[in-house]
């Protein structure tokens, strides 16, 4: 077996259910779990009919690099959305099976361990995929911590010399999981400023790039920050996008990469050979999602509601909490340990809420997770603000 497989922790949702594992809970309070960043609204019916008018497709093998329509159509989405001037329906963007596996992936197109020990760059607290494509690639991540105090900025000047020169890969995650940050264009500049210097490849997750609070105000991206300073073809950038959150499909397994037509096409032939092509029916639910922003606006309003109606309940005991610049996370300082706090309110108010620390590392001497929970607001409105105000009731009593 390959031996990068014991350098694997256990995943969050595994951790949380063994804490959690013969807790008994109250019988008179129905459960809600805040604790999975899985969306809840309901799939928008004319996707699942373009789904479902598709099926013929199934008689068909997918080919790796998407059908030229569904390119097109994300292409005319990201110029919509992100004001792009220029990007290659042909070579600048790949369909994937969801964000995920391709976030996973990359790390195994780009890591060369001929190289003297690898170094993968990743935010501290995470998304536990880019520990383990990291792990499973050969090499070893180094956590760069996002911290309160710094309103959870990313700030590279924390990273030493000799990991800048080991350093092949650097994930970033804008909107953040699971603090809620998105980046300004000047840590944008400074990422690729260090990228040109030491020749690494940035993989910027923008899953949750279409959940924010204001909308006039969406959130940067990777590829319009690249633009703005006059970086033409997106040197050095490959940016990471999916429905699952945008249009409520996580079942779907939809999303694209798209940035510079070199690593592109390398990423590609990997992809051939590794054999993860999008299904006919899939591709064209997907055109369908992509050419439409109905659906995607009331998606936000929905959470807007949500962030309107729960941040003011918690807040009145949790008075650091703030609403984040986009996702669906509140990332909530805890009072008592992190572990502690979401057994104790499973038990006596039974709502799932996820410790910080299980999505953080320690690292130069801190674990940043510690004592956060994350919170998501993927439930129904009710429940949510139920479970807010269960939230706020145990935590008085602390």
């Amino acid at each position: 077996m390959n031996p990068n497989l014991n350098r694997l922790q256990q995943y969050p949702f595994q951790r949380l259910a063994n804490l959690l594992e013969g807790v008994s809970r109250r019988p008179d309070l129905t459960p809600i779990d805040l604790s999975i960043g899985e969306p809840r609204h309901a799939t928008p019916q004319f996707i699942q009919e373009a789904l479902t008018q598709n099926l013929s497709g199934l008689a068909n093998y997918p080919v790796t690099r998407g059908g030229i329509e569904l390119r097109q159509s994300i292409a005319a989405w990201l110029t919509r959305r992100f004001g792009l001037r220029q990007i290659d329906a042909e070579s600048e963007i790949l369909p994937v099976n969801g964000s995920r596996e391709a976030l996973f992936a990359i790390a195994q197109a780009v890591i060369n361990t001929s190289a003297p020990e690898p170094v993968v760059v990743c935010p501290n607290p995470f998304y536990q995929i880019y520990e383990g494509a990291t792990f499973l690639a050969g090499a070893t991540p180094h956590y760069l911590n996002l911290l309160a105090e710094n309103n959870f900025r990313l700030d590279f000047g924390w990273i030493d010399e000799p990991v800048w020169q080991r350093s092949q890969l650097v994930y970033v995650c804008s909107p953040g999981n699971p603090c809620g940050n998105v980046m300004k264009l000047d840590e944008w500049k400074e990422l690729f400023r260090l990228a040109d210097l030491y020749n690494f490849v940035i993989a910027s997750d923008e899953c949750y790039s279409e959940l924010y609070p204001d909308e006039h105000r969406p959130p940067l991206g990777g590829l319009d920050a690249a633009q703005q300073l006059g970086r033409s073809g997106y040197p050095g950038l490959v940016v990471f996008n999916s429905l699952s959150k945008r249009s409520n499909v996580p079942g779907m397994r939809s999303g694209f990469v798209a940035g510079q037509r070199a690593i592109i096409e390398k990423f590609s032939l990997y992809r051939t050979y590794h054999g993860c092509a999008m299904s006919p029916p899939v591709q064209a639910a997907s055109r369908a999602a992509w050419n439409d922003e109905a659906h995607v606006t009331e998606n936000r309003r929905m959470y807007r509601e949500k962030f309107a109606k729960v941040a003011p309940i918690l807040q009145k005991f949790l008075p650091h909490l703030e609403v984040p610049e986009g996702g669906f996370y509140l990332w909530a300082r805890t009072p008592i340990p992190d572990t502690e706090f979401a057994w104790l309110l499973y038990r006596d108010y039974n709502v799932a809420v996820l410790p910080g620390s299980y999505l953080a590392r320690e690292a130069h001497g801190v674990n940043p997770g510690l004592n956060f929970v994350r919170i998501a607001l993927v439930a129904p409105l009710a429940e949510c603000v139920e479970a807010a105000q269960r939230i706020a009731d145990f935590t008085e009593q602390l």
